[in-house]
């Protein structure tokens, strides 16, 4: 099969697009990447997804238009991955765009994605796989993450998809810095763990937009010049989430601007925004690295957008030393800033075959859930031979 996989994280900055084939032979997947393309978002778009998010209101009509507006937008990255395919795909998964998780008391509620799937499948005229996370949560789960499902598989295959035996002893451990930090676990005879850790870019790119009147830090070059804050570091680390239990998960109704102004006031001081960003990413490699020894794991193969921060990444290797390597997902020949998007085409392999594509010990589920909703595509199929009806007729 042939699958263009869609992510569009919580840094809302634009959309991954990828194409992969999957061939089968008894209990080995083999993934081929065919490509991969980054979509950025334009400003109005970035600015309309972020006056919809928390703690800001919203209209129904506004989230009418923003439905539709990324679904165009979803349809465009969706031909992209077909053209990456070589000119057909089988289908597409279109997670959309996460607008809302509804967390109460660290249990799932609900959770809202948007990107108008029909509007996809329209387009490109193969179905398309959206609203994965939904089946999980009305199993009791959380809904997120579900990453862990391509990390179990490939992490259980060896350091390099199975090509390389010299597979480091103990736990090894897959990290996402996107918007949001989070880890997977994975370790000989032990359930699979996955939980989000807590901000990765959130933070830091609110920082940005706030002081810098930038998108990010580029590079981590201003928070490599600032200093870590330790009174502002104090605020952000007493967060109750960072001491709850697993399973749990978070986003930027949690981790957004407003959350970072309340700390900068509360700590009644101000501080240079240099500083201010060299903190958040120490608060970043603080809270990752805590849970990288929570789990005692060997090894941290990190993805996402937050590779790209050099300063975040070295703060990271310092505080392993000595007890985990860190290294990025290219190495195991999947390109980190594609990981998410490729995941998310595995789920929908599983999806076609009826297999469950999140762990309940990552999600706290009851149950193993088959994700998402299939919106069908192309011409009406006469070659079932059923004619269509001209009439309908009531039996009492």
């Amino acid at each position: 099969m042939k699958i263009v996989g869609l992510m569009s994280g919580t840094s809302y900055d634009g959309v991954d697009v990828v194409a992969a084939e999957f061939t089968a032979d008894g209990e080995t997947l083999t993934l081929r990447p065919l490509g991969h393309r980054g979509l950025d978002y334009d400003d109005g778009l970035r600015a309309q997804i972020a006056a919809l998010l928390p703690p800001a209101a919203t209209t129904i009509d506004a989230v009418c238009r923003l439905d539709n507006r990324l679904g165009e937008v979803f349809a465009e990255a969706a031909a992209v991955g077909v053209e990456l395919a070589g000119g057909t795909a089988d289908a597409v998964v279109s997670p959309g765009q996460t607008v809302f998780h509804w967390v109460e008391a660290g249990r799932v509620h609900g959770t809202l994605q948007l990107g108008a799937p029909a509007r996809v499948a329209a387009r490109v005229g193969v179905p398309v796989l959206s609203d994965l996370r939904s089946a999980d949560v009305a199993a009791g789960g959380q809904g997120a993450p579900l990453v862990p499902a391509f990390d179990a598989l490939l992490l259980g295959a060896g350091p390099d998809g199975g090509r390389d035996e010299q597979r480091p002893a103990g736990p090894r451990a897959a990290l996402n810095l996107g918007g949001i930090a989070n880890l997977t676990v994975v370790a000989p005879g032990a359930p699979v763990l996955g939980y989000d850790v807590g901000p990765a870019n959130a933070l830091l790119d609110a920082a940005a937009r706030r002081l810098l009147d930038r998108p990010c830090d580029l590079d981590g070059a201003r928070a490599a010049a600032g200093r870590v804050h330790p009174g502002l570091l104090e605020l952000l680390l007493a967060e109750p989430y960072y001491a709850a239990a697993p399973p749990k998960s978070t986003g930027k109704e949690l981790f957004h601007a407003g959350y970072l102004d309340g700390k900068l006031a509360a700590l009644g001081e101000p501080v240079p925004a240099d500083d201010v960003l060299a903190t958040l990413v120490e608060l970043t490699a603080r809270t990752v690295a805590d849970a990288c020894d929570r789990h005692r794991v060997t090894e941290v193969v990190a993805a996402g957008g937050g590779v790209r921060n050099p300063t975040l990444l070295a703060r990271l290797a310092d505080l392993g030393a000595g007890r985990w390597r860190l290294r990025t997902s290219d190495e195991l020949g999947v390109p980190a800033q594609a990981k998410e998007a490729y995941a998310f085409a595995l789920l929908g392999w599983l999806s076609w075959h009826g297999l469950p594509g999140a762990i309940p010990s990552v999600t706290g589920a009851r149950r193993a859930a088959v994700l998402g909703s299939w919106t069908p595509a192309g011409p009406a199929r006469a070659a079932t031979g059923t004619p269509p009806p001209r009439r309908l007729l009531i039996e009492p």
